[in-house]
């Protein structure tokens, strides 16, 4: 158990970051999984900009990798590409 008075601010500010952070990253999965769903071209289009700024968004904050997030925009404009 933490000792110090910073240790235990720590804890709590690493609870709600962790939370924060969970809940960001669920709903960009969501709304991945929602525009993978879509069989209109031109619905795909108008959700693709929000889905890519929330996983910058994702990426700027360290919350995933550049890299996957990079993987993540190309896959999504390789599908909507495709339909």
């Amino acid at each position: 158990m933490a000792n110090h008075k910073s240790a235990k601010k720590r804890i709590r500010s690493n609870d709600v970051k962790r939370i924060r952070n969970k809940y960001q990253h669920k709903s960009t999965r969501n709304a991945l999984r929602k525009i993978r769903g879509v069989e209109d071209k031109a619905e795909a289009q108008t959700l693709y900009p929000a889905v890519v700024a929330m996983i910058d968004k994702l990426a700027k904050r360290n919350i995933i990798h550049a890299n996957k997030a990079s993987n993540l925009k190309s896959g999504l404009q390789v599908l909507i590409n495709k339909i």
